[in-house]
């Protein structure tokens, strides 16, 4: 029901836009969030919103950087990345949370995408 898109091979210093595609139904009243898993770690929080945007939350490493938005129709949830360095490379999944408000544990998702490989090169 979730598919992710945007990843690929970037150099360092450049930019990624991650788009999540709903399908099938609305998620316009729930949290969302990017996750992303690097080979041999645990998958961690990138960015996370609540249902209308009004609350955003950014990982230390995606201050900055990282930029959750999502469409007024609320199917479609964006990251935008920028400053990419090579410590980024990992897949990112997209996620829906379980309620409107803004979550940060990935228990609290119940939705996954199947994810997007985004890799930097130095």
């Amino acid at each position: 029901q979730l598919q992710a898109s945007g990843g690929g091979l970037v150099q360092a210093g450049g930019s990624l836009r991650l788009s999540c595609a709903a399908s099938r139904r609305t998620f316009s009243n729930n949290g969302m969030g990017w996750f992303r898993q690097a080979p041999g770690k645990e998958r961690e929080l990138a960015a996370a919103m609540s249902w209308n945007g009004g609350r955003t939350y950014y990982t230390d490493f995606a201050k900055g950087r990282f930029t959750i938005s999502r469409d007024s129709a609320g199917n479609t949830v964006s990251l935008q990345m920028t400053s990419l360095n090579p410590e980024d490379t990992a897949v990112y999944y997209c996620a829906v949370g379980r309620r409107s408000s803004l979550a940060t544990l990935a228990g609290d998702y119940a939705y996954w995408g199947h994810g997007t490989q985004v890799t930097v090169s130095s």
